[in-house]
């Protein structure tokens, strides 16, 4: 073929300029080992179960409370192709429930719907990104309003997403029949029976995720969402060996979801989880009780998952305890990753969490404290956040051809 044509992105479903190297690689005049510690730690590739990201800026998934009775719109082909085409490592889409009544709110993307995911992962493909997608069940945290809605409804309203309000407040499942808070939705404990499905549901799920083509899965057991609330002592008070203060009981539900969701998936698996409760007190008493769910028992979780073949570990916090107290400011949560990297040095780490700074972000990986640095509201202001990132530790990465005039 002509040096001289502009040339296409072999195989891809329509035109699109193929951009070699990928889009957000490091590059350089001067030809070096990208391996080379000289090159920063955000842009180093990584490789998990055979596969590439070509850098460490990942897209952490955000919730757009903007799908049409679960099915992915042009919202989501914009947001989530305007990452694809601005050089983020991977991209991950937003909380997908795996069942109806495990949608956060009336309007969240559902794991059962799967041609317009297809398109958005086809269009990513042809940008060179990888993306995947969160796989979730909100638990006692379902049948909300979106946060707009909520705001505007004003203080003091109730976050439960009525029947009228195309929510479902008598069909909310949680471990325990304790809510999240008094304006939040009862839920009715889990039977067993109830599990079973839930797991199914799951693997379902990771089926869909085969034909839509992504390439890896994240589960959601953050933030207060169902398996959340089954391995945090605040949530989950059952009497059986699915609950109360033994933690091998608190686990072993969503250790089962994680077990049959890597049995049916053979690329990389990741997994979110909440590091801490952000309640008042100890994680653990001096009798021994545990109090809250904390960093403690997040290392022995993940200890479990590791042997289960999880790739990455995905740490956030909170969102389990509706009083909790978060000292809110940049990188607040890459301790929570520090912690797990030393516990299990083998693992992707992932930290997330009003991270802003490209210096502070490069010096999180440069120092062993996480592998990957996520973001999510800083990428929604700064999209192209990955070149700037280049620019500020003063490399040079790959723009999308058809952006390049923005940064010669």
């Amino acid at each position: 073929m002509s040096p001289h044509i502009n040339r296409p992105v072999p195989e891809a479903y329509q035109y699109f300029p193929l951009n070699e190297p990928l889009i957000g690689s490091y590059i350089t005049e001067v030809k070096k080992d990208i391996k080379d510690n000289t090159v920063p730690a955000l842009f180093r590739p990584l490789e998990m179960k055979g596969m590439e990201f070509k850098n460490r800026i990942f897209v952490a998934p955000m919730c757009q409370y903007s799908a049409d009775r679960g099915h992915a719109t042009d919202w989501h082909f914009v947001h989530i192709g305007g990452f694809a085409t601005r050089g983020a490592g991977a991209i991950c889409m937003e909380a997908t429930a795996v069942v109806p009544e495990g949608r956060i709110a009336p309007e969240d993307l559902a794991s059962y719907i799967r041609e317009p995911l297809r398109r958005i992962v086809n269009f990513c493909h042809a940008q060179g990104a990888k993306i995947g997608i969160q796989l979730a069940h909100a638990g006692r945290k379902a049948s909300t309003h979106a946060p707009w809605v909520q705001r505007r409804a004003g203080h003091g309203t109730s976050y439960t997403a009525a029947t009228d309000e195309n929510g479902w407040p008598d069909n909310v499942l949680g471990p325990s029949d304790l809510s999240f808070s008094e304006t939040y939705p009862c839920p009715r404990a889990m039977s067993e029976e109830d599990m079973d499905d839930v797991v199914r549901a799951f693997v379902f799920a990771v089926e869909r995720c085969k034909s839509a083509g992504f390439n890896f899965i994240e589960i959601h057991a953050a933030h207060g969402y169902l398996l959340h609330s089954f391995v945090s002592p605040l949530s989950n008070v059952r009497d059986d060996q699915y609950g109360g203060q033994p933690l091998e009981n608190r686990l072993r539900f969503p250790l089962r979801v994680v077990e049959a969701c890597r049995r049916a998936w053979e690329k990389p698996l990741w997994v979110r989880i909440s590091a801490c409760d952000w309640a008042e007190g100890p994680e653990q008493d001096e009798s021994g009780t545990w109090k809250q769910w904390g960093i403690e028992q997040s290392k022995i979780f993940v200890g479990e998952m590791k042997k289960l073949g999880v790739d990455l570990i995905d740490a956030s916090s909170g969102g389990n305890w509706v009083n909790q107290s978060i000292p809110l400011k940049h990188g607040y949560q890459v301790h929570f990753a520090e912690a797990l990297k030393q516990a299990h040095p083998s693992l992707v780490i992932s930290t997330v969490g009003l991270i802003t700074d490209p210096l502070e972000a490069n010096s999180y990986i440069e120092s062993g404290k996480a592998d990957v640095i996520s973001l999510a509201r800083e990428l929604l202001r700064t999209p192209h956040w990955p070149l700037l990132a280049a620019k500020e530790l003063g490399v040079t990465v790959k723009a999308a051809n058809q952006y390049e005039r923005a940064w010669q």
